[in-house]
């Protein structure tokens, strides 16, 4: 780094003087279960915090009509509500624009608990044990929208402002269709760079797998279970579909080395069955049965030419099926449609958060691979904006006791102040 030493010691004070009161607000801010469609509580404590910072702020539902046509759209089901769905900016405009503009990103949402039983804890009561805070969206990734915040909060308790615009993103949806990053797209929110703040360990995420969500709708013939033999069961024939969809998993799983990222990988795309649904009574052949799948694709791969072939995957079982040979399965998409990404080597964003990296753990930074969904193909697909997806260790993210560690917040949060001190320039306030 260019930094003077001396400043970023004084930085990486800041943000450790800062800690306690970052660590209480994390806990605030998991207490609001901002799961799908209920992000707007949260929302609304981060708009109130980046408003008192004196941001200026933008506050918008996602609307569908406004990206529909937009290539990195993903589909919306019928039945969800986006009226609650809400993306939050914060815009700082320096008083004498030096340095290159930045966006700092994080999501809102998170994914849904399961059992509450089968928790230690209350899953949206986040408890401190040791080095971990635990709760759901502690780690994904509520503690990365922390770290952005209360990074430009260390620079200005040492009487500074980035001296270029600078966006706090906190956007919804990035668990099930990356459409809350696509909204602020293009509501027109553009910079020279972009840290998203994921629980990466510490890695910048080099490659990223796309992703598909759909929903397979199987139909049955109902008879009392004493004619079982006489009737067609939709839940049964749903497993042979699965099972031709697992041979598509395997295909696409050899041809692994035409992806260098993901070449090494043992098993990079995983076909998920994530949710099952059907029949009405015990003692009825099912007249009906919806899986809900997601499925990963390479970089370079278009979504559509995937769900072509899951279409087909799916035609031929029922080809091979009694009943569904003339009552075949319908395939709706109903999520993701995200293309994977890979992010170029040698640029500037890039040597920035080395550096910065570095001053703040004293050691090298490394690189990673992602099999998950990650929002940095908005800006990498759609605007060539670099893209550094890196943030804190995590355990246990969409599992029971998910948790962050603290330690390692605290040190991705210098990281993020260091790398705007570097990439922004400094203004006196």
């Amino acid at each position: 780094m260019t930094l003077d030493p001396s400043l970023a010691r004084d930085i990486a004070a800041a943000v450790d003087a800062g800690f306690d009161e970052q660590v209480a607000w994390l806990q605030d801010l998991v207490r609001h279960p901002s799961l799908r469609g209920r992000e707007h509580t949260a929302q609304e404590m981060v708009h109130s915090t980046l408003a008192d910072r004196g941001y200026g702020m933008d506050r918008w539902a996602i609307d569908v009509d406004e990206i529909r046509d937009h290539p990195g759209f993903s589909p919306v089901a019928d039945d969800v509500d986006y009226s609650n769905t809400i993306n939050v900016v914060g815009t700082h405009t320096p008083k004498q624009t030096k340095g290159r503009s930045l966006i700092l990103n994080g999501h809102i949402d998170v994914v849904p608990t399961g059992p509450r039983d089968m928790w230690a804890r209350d899953p949206f009561d986040p408890a401190i044990s040791g080095d971990w805070m635990f709760g759901r969206g502690s780690g994904d990734m509520k503690a990365g929208i922390a770290a952005n915040i209360f990074a430009i909060d260390a620079l200005r308790c040492l009487g500074f402002e980035p001296a270029a615009t600078l966006y706090q993103q906190s956007v919804s949806e990035e668990e099930c269709t990356g459409n809350g990053a696509l909204s602020c797209l293009v509501r027109g929110y553009r910079a020279d760079a972009a840290i998203i703040t994921e629980p990466t360990n510490h890695d910048l995420v080099r490659a990223n797998l796309g992703v598909i969500w759909f929903r397979i709708s199987v139909r049955g013939h109902p008879v009392h279970v004493a004619e079982a033999g006489s009737g067609a069961s939709a839940i049964e024939s749903a497993y042979s579909i699965i099972r031709r969809l697992r041979l598509l998993e395997a295909e696409l799983n050899a041809a692994k080395a035409d992806s260098p990222p993901f070449a090494d990988h043992p098993h990079p795309i995983n076909l998920n069955v994530g949710k099952i649904a059907g029949g009405d009574w015990a003692s009825s052949v099912p007249a009906w049965c919806d899986i809900d799948l997601r499925i990963a694709l390479f970089p370079g791969m278009e979504p559509a030419d995937l769900a072509r072939r899951i279409e087909t995957a799916v035609s031929e079982a029922c080809h091979n099926d009694t009943y569904l040979s003339n009552n075949p399965a319908e395939v709706t998409f109903n999520g993701f449609f995200a293309k994977g990404y890979e992010l170029p080597e040698g640029t500037e964003a890039e040597a920035t958060l080395i550096g910065a990296h570095r001053a703040a753990f004293d050691a090298d930074l490394t690189s990673a691979t992602s099999t998950a969904y990650l929002d940095g193909r908005v800006f990498m697909l759609y605007d060539d904006c670099p893209a550094l997806v890196y943030g804190p260790v995590s355990q246990n993210i969409h599992g029971f006791d998910e948790k962050v560690s603290l330690s390692s917040l605290r040190q991705v949060t210098k990281t993020v102040a260091l790398f705007t001190a570097e990439w922004c320039g400094l203004n006196r306030i």
